[in-house]
């Protein structure tokens, strides 16, 4: 059985470019890994923008007003599995700028954070051996921190991925793999 999932996730940007990013794990594929954006799920009854405050404030502890969240700048559809369960997503992805004294007041205490948090920067972005999603976010990042949203174009289609057909997630350390790049 596959759940469709509609999300709402954040490019949370602090004064210096870095992306704040989650680390979540599967608990059935020991040592994968991967490095996710603040937010989640739509539930019933909820608009994209109230998807986004409400995930922000369970996964940071902060409490931005709507009017902070920039446009929806992309648009994912993914397929994957996590636990056992087999999800269809499909994301939006706006971009918000963090106060320094907001980064500094962020809890990170559910469950979507308990594996670490990390403010990357773009550079690290662009080469970091780590798995990172959406795939390709520090050239992404770059584009859109460089032109900012385009105006009237609408949000840009990331496009469709299998993340199981194509999997990309850190193997346990000491792993070694004959796929190009060591994955």
């Amino acid at each position: 059985m596959v759940t469709r999932r509609r999300t709402s996730r954040l490019l949370m940007l602090d004064e210096d470019d870095r992306l704040l990013l989650l680390c979540g794990r599967d608990p059935r594929a020991p040592g994968a890994r991967w490095w996710f954006t603040v937010g989640g799920g739509v539930e019933a009854g909820e608009d994209y923008v109230t998807a986004a405050l409400r995930e922000v404030r369970e996964e940071t502890g902060l409490r931005l007003p709507a009017h902070r969240l920039g446009p929806v700048v992309w648009t994912r559809e993914a397929l994957f599995t996590v636990d056992g369960h087999r999800f269809d997503q499909y994301e939006e992805y706006r971009p918000v700028r963090v106060l320094p004294e907001e980064a500094a007041a962020m809890r990170f205490e559910q469950v979507e954070a308990c594996h670490g948090h990390r403010w990357w920067s773009r550079g690290a972005l662009a080469t970091t051996a780590e798995t990172v999603r959406p795939r390709g976010v520090g050239q992404l990042l770059n584009d859109l921190l460089s032109v900012g949203p385009a105006s009237g174009a609408g949000p840009r289609f990331l496009g469709r991925f299998d993340e199981d057909a194509e999997p990309d997630v850190t193997p346990p350390p000491g792993y070694a793999s004959s796929r190009p790049g060591g994955r």
